[in-house]
């Protein structure tokens, strides 16, 4: 199937060729056709399935057939999602397919003075893209009225769960005309998000796409099992290797993401980190310059890389095992997009080895383990910290030859000066 056989207007087919996209992805194939129609579209798709476009493209061409045209148009389109650079790709997203229509698109998010946001709403916007928080709040001054709304999306609503933010959707709807067609695309359907679903579609039509298992059997995996002192040195010694020409390199925490950084520009390799802490301005730039190839690593933590979406990025590196396995399979989601070649490994110290089994369970297969390398795991079974320690007394001794990797991980670590050195480097934190 092409684009063209989805009776798409001559201007986004034209945008499309020009972006190099001629045959659409299965939620495209899928949502766009509904979409067009008029029908409420409930989307089961994760980031990096290409669901932006899937709304995008019928949102322009609905909207094109009927222009709306002066300074005092009204925003005919809502798209709300939860992350500042979500927002800020989406409405690209919709610049790039839009280019050849005189629609007017503005996006608005928090952590920065509103003055610009504004000025451009005042001008009139065809298609808005925002977060709830700053939404709302330019809602309560008076410089959004949504009574003109033809078409809502929600997207991303499980993680609109994950982040506080469903009270702060629901004060939205209630600012919504009754009479639109509303698109909600989430990752995952917990209780709350159906429930959330049921009440603001009308009779929709589902499109699901399970990408775990393509998604995940699309990108190459590899597993290293490393003890946690020594993951620094690791990551040093595999960005070495001058294939790697880009990777994003993921934390569990924003002070993590911090020392990562540090200690990659301190080896010559450069690093920016991208996390809640940061300034939506170095936020912004951090993110240009790792998608100009100025900066070869970007640090991120989860919530921080929710959209984060770069051309042809090959490589992404798991510096710590995520808790949840879902999060395993939306981080690696980032490379491999749209059928391209993509790569993650993942480092793995005995206390991960938990997660890891969680991970592999969910896709349905085991991760090749990653043995030829310096710094193989040494301590399988390192002391809890205190307090757990005092709390769980029984627990070192039970997860001896129990947890995830033992068995695979036959590694013996080699004698070597460069090792040692290293390894002993790494003990320093």
């Amino acid at each position: 199937m092409s684009f063209k056989s989805l009776n798409l207007s001559t201007p986004i087919l034209k945008s499309l060729e020009e972006e190099g996209y001629t045959h659409p992805t299965p939620i495209q194939s899928q949502a766009i056709p509904i979409a067009l129609k008029g029908t409420d579209v409930l989307g089961c798709a994760q980031t990096g399935t290409g669901k932006t476009a899937a709304f995008a493209i019928p949102i322009i061409q609905l909207l094109s057939a009927n222009k709306s045209r002066g300074q005092n148009r009204k925003i005919r389109s809502l798209i709300v999602t939860p992350t500042r650079e979500l927002a800020i790709q989406i409405d690209e997203s919709f610049q790039s397919y839009g280019r050849f229509t005189d629609l007017d698109t503005a996006v608005i998010f928090g952590g920065v003075n509103q003055k610009g946001q504004v000025k451009k709403l005042k001008r009139g916007v065809d298609i808005l893209t925002a977060t709830p928080g700053r939404l709302l709040d330019l809602m309560s001054q008076g410089f959004i009225s949504l009574s003109d709304v033809e078409i809502f999306v929600l997207d991303e609503a499980d993680r609109m769960l994950d982040m506080g933010f469903i009270h702060d959707v629901k004060k939205l709807l209630k600012a919504l005309p009754n009479k639109r067609q509303t698109l909600f695309f989430s990752a995952t359907m917990p209780p709350e998000i159906v429930q959330l679903s049921n009440s603001i579609l009308y009779k929709p039509e589902k499109v699901e796409i399970t990408p775990e298992s393509p998604t995940v059997d699309a990108i190459k995996q590899g597993i290293y099992f490393v003890d946690k002192g020594n993951k620094r040195n690791l990551l040093v010694d595999v960005l070495q290797d001058d294939g790697i020409k880009s990777a994003l390199v993921f934390t569990r925490t924003k002070h993590g993401a911090n020392k990562v950084v540090k200690l990659l520009n301190g080896n010559n390799i450069q690093a920016e980190a991208i996390h809640g802490n940061k300034s939506q301005a170095a936020r912004q730039r951090a993110l240009g310059n790792f998608k100009e190839q100025q900066t070869r690593v970007l640090v991120a933590t989860d919530i921080a890389a929710r959209g984060i979406d770069v051309d042809e990025l090959q490589y992404v590196i798991n510096y710590e095992i995520p808790n949840i396995p879902e999060t395993y399979v939306h981080r690696i989601g980032r490379t491999g997009r749209a059928g391209a070649n993509g790569t993650a490994l993942s480092f793995c110290d005995a206390q991960e080895k938990a997660y890891l089994r969680d991970i592999e369970k969910l896709i349905g297969k085991q991760i090749p383990v990653i043995d030829e390398h310096g710094f193989p795991l040494v301590d399988h079974n390192p002391a809890a910290p205190d307090k757990q320690q005092s709390r769980r007394p029984s627990r070192k001794p039970r997860s001896k030859g129990k947890t995830s990797g033992n068995s695979r991980n036959n590694v013996k670590p080699k004698s070597s000066n460069r090792k040692r050195r290293r390894k002993g480097s790494g003990n320093k934190g």
